[in-house]
């Protein structure tokens, strides 16, 4: 057995989904080149700062994969840490944020070496390299600091994930995630990448709209693997778009219901992929176990759309990927994006008009609202510099671009507040609805539920936002779950004043 690996996944707001991807993907080839490998996950380690003094007595190196925003300060308390009681432990840093910025991210005098874009191989080259004491020169897909200067190596050419080992599953505490999140689940991700080019998406610099999947036959068979083994309900793929190949997402349903293992698991996708398959095939999905899919909607304006680099998103392929969920009983939820650069009051309301007729007519609906957030290397950065937009300078000015939080230039004062409460009125009304369709509730209980929703219409209509006497009631006791999991529409927050 060769030297300690020690790698952490920093926390982040919200429930727990299930154990980092990022980590156990790199655990297993460490482990395969005899590397000891101690994994540490801080959405279920109460604390994790003792587990890591702990961890990295006779360490090789101490290895962070983390996202842009606040999991970034957690980042940096625990390498700081690292970095006192053991000076001479290198530090390694990967994942979105460090791939898009490596040149920023070692500007930090507690991080040594940054892994870009896919790690697998890479890290384990790296781990070689450090515990025979020799260059990191010839290591493609790093960034690395020799004496004063920033070193970039080449790029490493993408890997088939095909190639690539199955992630360590066998380190993972599915009881700690279980208590965390409520359910005995986790995340499983079949392929990276999407081959669109929205304007706003981190996803098409990081994988340059490459699509690359695990055949349906491994699919099938790691999952009710897992299943079986761990006792699953429910798996959450974190697949950019799950079905990118029409085929392999069918052919993995089929797999699913043929290998007769029961559970539920949700994926990410657009509409117009679904909206490719027959009512059929997606009823198949929800015969397979598909119990809620996430759409990157974002806005139902044409012209907004057309800013984001969106043509493939067709107004007409919401109503239609609704309906057909709806009919293999499976929920939805779509995402709107507010404050995109350009936009106007106009636009919104013409977003939240099409919203709500969806609504009306599908009750599998449900919305994730959300602050645009301008995210590195995004296409749009230059009309967002051209607005006023200041992009962060260091690693710690990129941990406050947490989702929701607004930080837009052209969205502040009286116009944010009543875009603010336009989207709370839309998103109360379609709460309320959703609470009058409920089975449970007697005709009256229903109408009179329904009768709420009429000052609430009329408001979005004339777009009237003043006085807004029914949130000052709400305020008193807020029963409406607002923001939702894109991926799991599981409710992120129940405070109307938190929508945005």
């Amino acid at each position: 057995m060769k030297d300690k690996v020690v790698l952490f996944f920093p926390p982040y707001s919200g429930k727990a989904l299930g154990p980092p991807m990022s980590l156990l993907s790199l655990a297993t080839p460490l482990e395969q080149a005899g590397f000891e490998v101690g994994l540490i996950d801080a959405a279920v380690e109460p604390d994790y700062l003792k587990r890591i003094q702990d961890e990295i007595k006779g360490a090789l190196c101490f290895g962070v994969s983390l996202l842009t925003g606040p999991m970034i300060l957690q980042a940096i308390e625990a390498s700081k840490l690292v970095r006192r009681l053991r000076p001479d432990l290198p530090i390694v840093f990967g994942g979105w944020h460090p791939t898009l910025l490596p040149e920023q991210t070692l500007e930090s005098n507690y991080i040594d070496i940054v892994v870009r874009g896919q790690g697998e191989l890479t890290f384990v080259q790296v781990a070689e390299r450090l515990h025979a004491q020799v260059s990191l020169a010839d290591v493609a897909g790093i960034s690395f600091k020799d004496g004063s200067r920033v070193v970039h190596n080449p790029e490493r050419p993408v890997t088939n994930v095909n190639k690539l080992p199955k992630p360590a599953y066998h380190l993972v505490d599915v009881d700690a995630y279980e208590r965390a999140c409520g359910t005995r689940k986790t995340v499983y991700a079949s392929s990276v990448g999407c081959p669109y080019a929205c304007n706003y998406c981190t996803d098409t610099v990081f994988y340059s709209r490459k699509f690359n999947a695990l055949t349906p036959a491994r699919v099938v068979s790691e999952v009710t693997e897992l299943v079986r083994r761990y006792r699953l309900e429910e798996v959450s793929f974190l697949d950019s778009n799950f079905p990118v190949d029409v085929k392999r997402a069918v052919a993995i349903a089929h797999g699913f219901i043929e290998s007769g293992v029961r559970f539920r698991w949700t994926f990410q996708a657009s509409t117009d992929l679904l909206c490719r398959m027959s009512d059929d095939d997606v009823r198949l999905l929800g015969q397979a176990g598909v119990s809620h899919i996430g759409f990157g909607t974002e806005s139902a304006s044409d012209e907004v759309l057309q800013w984001m680099n969106k043509p493939h998103q067709k107004i007409a392929d919401m109503f239609v990927a609704a309906r057909k969920c709806r009919l293999a009983d499976v929920k939805v939820t779509f995402n709107l994006i507010i404050g995109y650069p350009g936009e106007t009051d106009r636009h919104r309301a013409e977003t939240l008009r099409v919203m709500g007729e969806i609504s009306r007519q599908f009750p599998n609906v449900s919305f994730s609202p959300n602050i645009f957030t301008p995210y590195p290397g995004i296409a749009v950065w230059d009309k967002l510099r051209e607005l006023g937009m200041k992009e962060p300078r260091s690693l710690e000015e990129w941990a406050n671009m947490p989702l929701g939080k607004n930080l837009l230039p052209w969205l502040q004062g009286k116009e944010y507040q009543r875009a603010k409460r336009m989207l709370t009125y839309f998103v109360l009304n379609h709460q309320i609805r959703r609470l009058a369709n409920r089975s449970a509730l007697s005709p009256l209980r229903r109408r009179l539920w329904l009768a709420l929703t009429g000052p609430l219409t009329w408001r979005l209509r004339r777009k009237f936002y003043r006085f807004p006497i029914e949130l000052w009631m709400i305020r008193f006791k807020n029963q409406f779950a607002l923001r939702r999991s894109l991926l799991t529409g599981q409710s992120l927050g129940r405070d109307l004043e938190k929508i945005c």
